[in-house]
């Protein structure tokens, strides 16, 4: 026989092989992420599924169920058995470039780029192609194939490619088809699995990774399972119906080929309520006795973070009223993230930010006034001269380092130490009537004195102020004055009176409130609270290699010579 013969034998072999007698419907996709609601919108804003109806944590994509299950992860898709997914569009050059203007910031689209900078490529006998990723890390390819639009097909990544398709036709009953004469594939329904070789092998497990595991409803459940126990199919989890299980549908894990991992689940199966994922923490807590220091102080020393408070918006939002729940409270938190660091890694996100620990449900960080609103500003002229943050911002062009901000020129993150992205570490070590406080964001370090000292000179002034301390019982209170006004907060100015308190409510909990006092911004004081968290086992404060690595000073000021050359007509 010759080789074209035996290939054309083969083929034919493949496809009229015949189904098993329970056969698989492709049910759902399991994808890990911080945040279910936060990937509820992202999916169902930029690739068009659909939310599904009394569920929080799943969309329906054109019949394929997409289910958000809160876990942490150990990357991406890429390099595990399952490498992407793909979602078939009507004009797929038009479509990427309604992505690329959403851009990477907020909820936004990540861009695979060609080697030649474009966003697609065209796929000789197939059709147009690009890659996207969510923000937790699964790749998502987007193709063109009028034949198919809405979910398109599972790329697998497997040893043995042949194999791999095989066992999806003979254990799971998928339908053997050949994708436009040029890929083999099997087929559940309207969606293609395909699969190519891994070039390192083996690939990863795909069981916490950004897609954790693909589900196949099976009806009756105990005969599909009695079939693939007689096909040699080991099982992880035995037919249960999982712990917070929506329906009475059951559900078991088997081990797939290229360490995949597949469910298969009974008719009627809607997910489970799961555990968030995090530790909500409330704005109320039990009495504590704070321990002391052997001088007899309160000891707040440790490291503590305050990535718990990511997410509370400063001014409590108009219509809100009390706590959020522990899912709008992790979505938010997740948003926030989103908008401030997204497009790095998520294994590097959810290690530095502390997946899995405290949320915060507190509604605001504004505690007084009442209503969680700052106070009215004042008069328009002593407003102007404080410099409201709210007006429009001017475009300047720097003419020298001093005209950037302290941010940019790694001086100070400012006199509140608010939870950003990142490195929101804070340190305390204490001694005999001094306090040291240290911030992670730029390593600067406040020594307050916490005995009376000699009065303040009103000749002597800083961008952090000058600080006194106090013991009010367990509570450290830190009053500052004598700011230069160069590292201004929500527009206040070098008249500012900030009176922080330090109090540790809880063996883990410390709770911080800053009453910022400044007559020439807002008509009366107001006060701000969050907490931050002791995590000795986990957190430490990283290395802030500000000027070591400052590119954007570099790259700021060659800018805005570039520009003054422009400007004289490229003298």
């Amino acid at each position: 026989m010759s080789r074209k013969h035996l290939v054309v034998a083969l083929a034919l072999a493949w496809l009229a092989t015949p189904l098993p007698a329970a056969a698989a419907d492709f049910h759902y996709v399991a994808i890990t992420t911080a945040s279910p609601l936060q990937a509820v919108s992202w999916y169902t804003r930029h690739m068009g599924c659909e939310a599904v109806v009394d569920r929080n944590d799943a969309v329906d994509c054109f019949g394929t169920e997409v289910i958000f299950v809160p876990q942490t992860t150990t990357g991406s898709s890429q390099g595990t058995g399952i490498d992407h997914l793909g979602f078939s569009v009507p004009d797929l050059p038009a479509r990427m470039a309604e992505l690329e203007a959403v851009g990477v910031r907020g909820s936004g689209v990540r861009l695979q780029r060609n080697d030649d900078g474009s966003t697609w490529r065209e796929e000789p006998g197939l059709y147009k192609v690009a890659f996207v990723f969510d923000p937790w890390g699964t790749r998502i390819q987007l193709v063109e194939d009028p034949e198919t639009t809405g979910f398109h097909h599972v790329q697998l990544s497997a040893a043995d490619p042949a194999a791999t398709l095989a066992w999806y036709r003979d254990q799971m009953g998928g339908q053997a088809a050949s994708l436009k004469g040029r890929l083999d594939a099997v087929k559940f329904g309207d969606v293609w699995f395909l699969a190519a070789l891994n070039p390192e092998g083996e690939p990863g497990t795909t069981i916490e990774r950004a897609i954790d595991h693909i589900g196949f409803s099976v009806d009756p459940m105990d005969d599909a399972v009695a079939e693939l126990r007689g096909q040699n199919v080991g099982f992880e989890t035995e037919p249960a119906v999982p712990e917070g299980g929506r329906t009475s549908a059951r559900r078991a894990f088997l081990y797939g080929p290229d360490r995949v991992r597949v469910a298969v689940v009974e008719p009627g199966f809607a997910g489970a309520e799961t555990n968030i994922g995090s530790t909500i923490l409330t704005t109320e807590l039990d009495s504590f006795d704070a321990p002391q220091t052997p001088w007899g102080e309160p000891d707040l020393q440790g490291i503590w973070t305050s990535s718990s408070a990511v997410g509370i918006p400063f001014e409590r939002p108009e219509g809100a009223d009390g706590e959020v729940t522990a899912e709008e409270a992790i979505a938010r938190h997740e948003g926030r993230l989103l908008g401030g660091i997204w497009g790095y890694e998520r294994e590097w996100r959810d290690t530095t930010l502390e997946y899995g620990s405290a949320v915060s449900t507190q509604v605001a960080m504004v505690i007084d006034p009442p209503n969680g609103r700052l106070p009215e500003r004042v008069a328009a002229p002593a407003r102007a001269l404080a410099g409201d943050e709210r007006a429009p911002r001017r475009a300047v062009t720097p003419g020298g380092p001093e005209d950037l901000s302290p941010w940019v020129r790694c001086i100070t993150r400012g006199l509140i130490p608010t939870p950003g992205g990142y490195n929101n570490g804070l340190q305390i070590v204490q001694g005999p009537g001094y306090v040291a406080i240290q911030r992670e964001m730029i390593h600067e370090t406040r020594v307050v004195p916490t005995t009376p000292q000699p009065p303040l000179s009103d000749g002597i002034s800083s961008y952090q102020g000058s600080a006194r301390g106090r013991w009010e019982g367990n509570t450290l209170v830190v009053e500052t004055t004598n700011f230069n006004g160069g590292a201004s907060f929500r527009g206040t100015t070098e008249n500012l009176t900030l009176t922080e308190r330090y109090t540790r409510v809880a063996p883990g909990v410390l709770e911080y409130r800053f009453t910022v006092d400044d007559p020439n911004v807002w008509t009366r004081p107001w006060t701000g609270m969050f907490r931050w968290d002791l995590d000795p086992s986990q957190y430490e404060l990283v290395e802030y290699s500000c000027n070591e690595g400052n590119y954007g000073m570099t790259n700021i000021l060659s800018g805005a010579r570039a520009r003054d050359a422009e400007a004289d007509g490229g003298q």
